[in-house]
């Protein structure tokens, strides 16, 4: 389940609302994903479908997670216990 959102506009598209930070060929599948994050138990469970990509990531985002919307964009969250956090649609490469 996703306690808490890094920023307002992700929270936006969890909620079904279109944001201009992000491009809009990416709202639905970003919204299909934040989904899935929300339905899990475990952080293992999103690797199904084999696309999220799901991994941990390391240096300055070291304790997360991302997992992909499509070649350039993630979602990347901290998960402990049943409860994603610091949940944020981003392009950190």
């Amino acid at each position: 389940m996703i306690r808490s959102f890094k920023d307002k506009e992700t929270q936006e598209i969890w909620e079904g609302h279109f944001s201009k930070k992000y491009p809009p060929d990416i709202q639905k599948k970003a919204q299909m994903k934040l989904g899935m994050i929300n339905n899990v138990i475990d952080v293992l469970e999103l690797r199904v479908p084999p696309g999220n990509r799901l991994h941990k990531l390391s240096g300055d985002r070291e304790g997360q997670y991302s997992i992909s919307i499509n070649s350039q964009w993630r979602i990347c969250f901290g998960f402990e216990g049943n409860y994603a956090f610091n949940v944020e649609i981003t392009d950190y490469h």
